[in-house]
């Protein structure tokens, strides 16, 4: 074999493997595919979007309410949960019998939810975060499974893999998944 194409296939390895490194990292490091099965975030998330979440910026920065974010169901194995942020470290979370969320003793101003809060679960009582912890909610909350229930209850920070951040699938709906302060869904 002459040099010129041990040199060709030895660039072509190291291209492959430069490929290979990055996705790893990419993987690994930055981003996770995530799909949505059930009707807890309904409507802003279906059963059957595929998203990607972020893992990346949490290190930068704290989890912000009304974030939407993935962590695991910690009684079954590679089952994630995707729930909306409501309580921050720090604050105590209370659910009325009307279903009205209390922060701190002020009334929460969303409309994230799509069905009025029936059920108020550990809620009920007057629940203080850790400073690590976050108390979380799925967006149709006759259904969701969460931070109202003994076996999700409140997520600590190290739990956290991610913020779902874009839907990649279906494709008619794909697109940044963004919200702002004042609990609409874009």
């Amino acid at each position: 074999m002459n040099n010129t194409i041990v040199k060709e296939i030895i660039s072509y390895i190291t291209w492959f493997a430069a490929v290979i490194l990055i996705s790893f990292l990419l993987i690994r490091f930055v981003t996770q595919r995530t799909d949505v099965n059930g009707s807890s975030m309904v409507p802003t998330l279906e059963d059957g979007d595929q998203l990607m979440a972020d893992k990346l910026s949490y290190r930068f920065h704290d989890p912000e309410r009304f974030d939407i974010i993935i962590f695991p169901f910690k009684y079954k194995e590679k089952t994630y949960f995707i729930k909306r942020i409501i309580g921050l470290p720090g604050e105590s979370v209370r659910i009325d019998e009307q279903g009205v969320i209390y922060i701190n003793g002020e009334v929460l101003e969303e409309n994230y939810g799509l069905d009025p809060i029936y059920y108020a679960g550990r809620a009920a009582e007057e629940i203080h975060l850790a400073d690590d912890e976050y108390f979380v909610l799925g967006d149709n909350r006759t259904v969701s499974e969460d931070s109202r229930y003994e076996e999700v209850g409140n997520i600590k920070r190290r739990d956290l893999i991610g913020r779902a951040f874009i839907r990649i699938w279906p494709l008619n709906k794909f697109g940044i998944i963004k919200s702002d302060s004042q609990g609409a869904a874009k």
